[in-house]
């Protein structure tokens, strides 16, 4: 499927916080959890969630640090700050919202589609 790129900006923000409010995490770790969340249909650029990520952390919604991988390498790690999980909250309770009410909408659609059958 394709994801129209609106549609996935829109739910970049929340979802980086969500999987950072599961513990820190560095870029490519990120990558995959999105792909493992969104069944493979979601795959992000460096291009898209690396500004995400230095715009999180301008907003204070994110820490940055420098660590080393396991085996030595230096990786950025990014962790939620208490601001990002306050930002969470509100983002998650306005797609909550746009969720239920398009839930609605089509069952209207639905029903409508069936009297008119």
């Amino acid at each position: 499927m394709n994801i129209d790129k609106d549609l996935v900006a829109a739910m970049a923000t929340p979802l980086v916080l969500a999987i950072l409010a599961d513990g820190p995490s560095y870029g490519y770790a990120i990558h995959k959890r999105v792909r493992e969340l969104s069944g493979g249909e979601l795959e992000w650029t460096d291009g898209m969630l690396y500004p995400l990520l230095h715009r999180l952390d301008r907003l204070g919604y994110v820490r940055a640090d420098w660590g080393s991988s396991p085996e030595g390498r230096r990786r950025r790690y990014y962790e939620i700050t208490d601001a990002g999980r306050a930002e969470l909250a509100q983002q998650r309770e306005q797609w909550e919202t746009a969720t239920r009410t398009l839930r609605g909408s089509w069952g209207a659609v639905r029903l409508a589609g069936a009297a008119g059958a």
